[in-house]
């Protein structure tokens, strides 16, 4: 990557890194993407500026700038939680991907269509993918870097059960509706009414027979966003204050089926 690097400084031009995609896969046939337009969009993608060369240039110059700090990094001084969901957990021991393997496979999982292959790959990217969601710098890119989170049903289970194991995994689902659900719905209703709190108690409330006739959310779909109300979001230092109904927009977003 070095002979990328040096001639054109620290940003190369796009055709030139367009130029090294297409002489790689040129030289070596076997490394061409079937599946892709051009066959070298996993390692430069002129549209999405994404690929192999991208994030190796931006790797090399995150080392460069870390060698002229001193290759120093600040600690945040405060103790980190020993629970929630900032807590970095011990997760699978299956073998993971790392750096340029990982990298192809990211590269790969935007262009395949195979849907088996898909899911080996996101198991295998699990660790590289953890590790981005406890970054603060990167972890509002991780829908961008797996964008088949949105399209491919199961990716997120399959996640959960990497970081909890099947055992305890589908604990959650099994107690939800014959204890978990009627507590939160009790507690919900001893809040200060609000009128997105009364209309998210109502939905949960209903008979879950009739969520297909009524609109809005079903009943076991509410009483999960009403965690919110009891589990409010915490400020940081530094960050935007947003309302807690703001803070369920975040969670999950509904869409009518056959709407765009």
């Amino acid at each position: 990557m070095q002979p990328i690097v040096y001639p054109h400084r620290s940003a190369p031009p796009k055709d030139k890194r367009t130029q090294y995609a297409f002489g790689i896969v040129t030289l070596f046939p076997s490394l061409k993407d079937p599946y892709s337009k051009k066959g070298y969009e996993h390692f430069c993608d002129a549209d999405s500026n994404e690929g192999y060369i991208a994030w190796k240039l931006k790797n090399t110059q995150r080392e460069l700038s870390d060698g002229s700090n001193s290759g120093v990094r600040r600690r945040s001084s405060q103790p980190s939680d020993s629970s929630g969901p900032e807590l970095e957990r011990e997760v699978t021991k299956e073998q993971q991907l790392e750096g340029d393997q990982c990298c192809e496979a990211i590269s790969l999982l935007k262009h395949s269509t195979d849907k088996e292959q898909i899911f080996l790959k996101m198991r295998a990217t699990f660790q590289h993918r953890q590790k981005l969601i406890h970054d603060p710098q990167r972890c509002s890119t991780v829908l961008t870097v797996f964008p088949r989170f949105l399209e491919t049903k199961g990716l997120v289970l399959q996640d959960f059960e990497l970081l909890f194991g099947a055992e305890t995994s589908p604990k959650f689902l099994e107690k939800w509706g014959t204890l978990l659900k009627a507590k939160v719905i009790e507690q919900a209703k001893n809040l200060s009414k609000t009128p997105q709190l009364d209309y998210l108690i109502q939905s949960a409330d209903k008979n879950p027979d009739e969520d297909d006739e009524v609109p809005g959310w079903d009943s076991n779909m509410a009483s999960i966003l009403l965690l919110v109300y009891l589990l409010p979001p915490s400020l940081k230092k530094g960050a935007v204050k947003i309302s807690i109904w703001e803070a369920v927009n975040h969670v999950v977003k509904f869409h009518k089926a056959g709407f765009c």
